[in-house]
């Protein structure tokens, strides 16, 4: 009976252990992703359809940012450490395989996350938590994707996200213009209790003027035409 109960004891504390140690390394990289995110705003937006870093086969092209290499660019720099650099980090994370360097140019952007609905559905990327965020609705896919799961932007509770949650905003069908079906990302920061947005903003036209920003999330959902939103943690 003696050895049953230890054992039942030691258990209960491995597990949270665990818990406790996987909770504080989530937190750790979210502030790592916010703080990055932070040092991004005013940086103009990247207007170039394909993103210039693409456009260019580099890993790196801090000048103007899109959406999504906004989000690229911050999490490989959370990621990095001693052992890998956020370069190195990139060569995995953007892309379906591997990303491959020849004489210091990408030979394989072909193999990119082109699409931020792959970023949704791919492991990489964290695990996806909209249920925690609210009740989850459906809309039909696009590119063999049968169905999407998203929260509608009525049912996002606030209350539930936290520091580096990656927010993808879902479109309407007939909003689509080339099969996505999210149209936007960005990063969640907690500040004195507000639910903040820091997202690349800006439209994929020259004349445009975009820039990295902060918002409040209520204060965007309420203006947006996106539908709802997918969020995953890492």
């Amino acid at each position: 009976m003696f050895f049953l109960l230890r054992l039942i004891f030691t258990l209960f504390f491995l597990v949270n252990y665990a818990f406790a140690n996987s909770t504080s390394s989530n937190s750790i990289i979210g502030e790592k992703i916010t703080q990055c995110a932070n040092k991004f705003i005013g940086t103009p937006y990247d207007t170039n359809p394909i993103g210039e870093y693409v456009f260019r086969n580099v890993i790196i092209y801090d000048e103007k940012v899109d959406c999504m290499y906004f989000v690229f660019r911050c999490t490989e720099i959370a990621f990095s450490n001693k052992e890998s650099s956020p370069e190195q980090i990139a060569l995995s994370q953007r892309f379906h395989t591997i990303g491959i360097i020849s004489n210091g140019f990408v030979v394989n952007y072909q193999d990119r996350f082109s699409y931020a609905d792959d970023m949704v559905l791919s492991s990489k990327w964290g695990v996806d938590i909209s249920d925690k965020i609210g009740h989850i609705s459906q809309i039909e896919g696009t590119r063999g994707i049968s169905f999407f799961n998203f929260v509608a932007k009525n049912d996002v509770r606030l209350e539930n996200f936290q520091n580096g949650d990656i927010i993808f905003f879902v479109k309407s069908k007939k909003d689509r213009v080339v099969g996505e079906i999210i149209g936007h990302l960005g990063f969640i920061e907690i500040e004195d209790g507000n639910v903040y947005l820091i997202h690349a903003s800006g439209l994929k036209k020259p004349e445009t003027n975009g820039s990295v920003k902060k918002v409040l999330l209520a204060d965007f959902l309420e203006k947006t035409k996106f539908i709802g939103v997918v969020v995953k943690r890492f």
